[in-house]
């Protein structure tokens, strides 16, 4: 039995929509959602060229948050970012937003996603051009992931920093100690800034306030929560940016859910499994969690991640800001890299070639083994086109 997001938007958002407040943005991600490939986006015929098959392919729906169309947009991604990475060790950092401002960021998710990158973004351009840790620009890059492992909310971004930067003097400096920012200088920093800024916008009345929430009780919030520790996290240094860029593309399109984590259950109910956090109380399985929702229960905890429209979530500073390539390509010069060069977009055929190891059914014909090739396109329609199939 078919077990997919698809199924579940497709079967309970109707009734969902009807009984729940769903911003115009989310309600056009869930019907893309839906019949993504399927014949109501149309698609086109594949064939192999001499004669043995033929067979339709539907289109994808292509939206950052399906779990099944995503694949190679994040290679292509990936192998992209992975051609600018500098070839020097890199940094990983954390920065997660109280879960106090939860409320706030249900009603102000672009404002808060704007402050939240604007704020990581300052704090390390502050201390890395510090002459007390850096002194130096370096490179980095800011990836927004707003879910935990069962669906909840849990905005933070996850940085990663080249180990070094290019001085004002245009000379390249490495960092002298492993952590090379201290825990705490950055954990009250990005504080005092994010703070700053909802501070400002409560002020200049920027802000749309949840019901159980006034403008005074957010000011003590903002009090309370400037004496506190805010979970800032720096992790091991390591020896290339890679591997955590790697870690990074899951976040870049896909969604917070696969459909293999989906357990098969009645209708009345939707079943998924997920793995633990590694602070979970001792002798406990991280592989055995599973969660069961009532479909409005799951639709309701799925689709709060929808990215906000034209708001990326993945941005470039220092090094590799889009506007720095003279000042990329003088980094990389004093790693004996070469200029950067975009590499090609990977293809659909080499990416499923290379997934498989060889020849798939995905992309050559099962008899001869030649390549399928594409043929007359099929409209977009309610059902699937009546011709039948060799």
């Amino acid at each position: 039995m078919e077990c997919t997001v698809r199924k579940i938007l497709s079967e309970h958002f109707d009734e969902f929509v009807g009984t729940h407040g769903v911003p115009l943005h989310v309600q056009r991600a869930a019907r893309l959602l839906s019949i993504c490939r399927t014949a109501q986006l149309g698609g086109h015929l594949q064939a192999c060229p001499h004669g043995h098959t033929e067979r339709i392919v539907y289109h994808s729906c292509r939206h950052r948050l399906c779990p099944q169309c995503n694949a190679l947009p994040t290679e292509r991604w990936l192998e992209k970012m992975r051609a600018r990475l500098i070839a020097c060790a890199h940094h990983h950092l954390i920065f997660t937003v109280p879960h106090e401002l939860h409320g706030l960021w249900r009603y102000n998710r672009a404002w808060m996603m704007q402050a939240l990158f604007a704020a990581v973004g300052e704090t390390l351009h502050t201390l890395c051009g510090d002459d007390r840790y850096l002194g130096a620009e370096p490179g980095f890059i800011l990836a927004l992931h707003t879910w935990g492992r069962s669906l909840s909310l849990h905005p933070h971004i996850h940085a990663l920093v080249s180990d070094g930067g290019l001085t004002a003097q245009g000379q390249w400096q490495s960092s002298q100690r492993s952590c090379f920012l201290p825990a705490r200088v950055v954990m009250a920093l990005f504080r005092g800034k994010f703070l700053a800024a909802v501070t400002r916008a409560l002020t200049g009345d920027a802000l749309i306030l949840p019901p159980e929430t006034s403008a005074q009780r957010l000011r003590n919030l903002i009090n309370r929560l400037g004496r506190v520790k805010w979970n800032v996290h720096l992790c091991r240094r390591y020896a290339h940016g890679a591997g955590v860029m790697t870690y990074l593309a899951r976040y870049v399109r896909g969604g917070p859910l696969k459909n293999s984590q989906l357990l098969p259950t009645d209708p009345d109910t939707v079943g998924f499994r997920y793995r633990a956090h590694a602070d979970t109380a001792e002798g406990t399985d991280r592989n055995a969690r599973t969660l069961t929702l009532s479909p409005a229960q799951f639709l309701a905890r799925y689709l709060q991640h929808t990215p906000v429209p034209h708001k990326p979530i993945v941005r470039h500073y220092g090094l590799y800001a889009p506007r720095k390539a003279e000042a990329l390509k003088r980094a990389r010069g004093v790693h004996q890299q070469p200029p950067l060069v975009e590499p090609a977009p990977l293809s659909a055929q080499a990416y499923y070639l290379r997934r498989a190891g060889g020849a798939t059914a995905a992309t050559h014909c099962a008899t001869c083994g030649a390549a399928l090739i594409a043929r007359a396109p099929l409209p977009r329609s309610q059902a699937p086109p009546c011709r039948a199939l060799r």
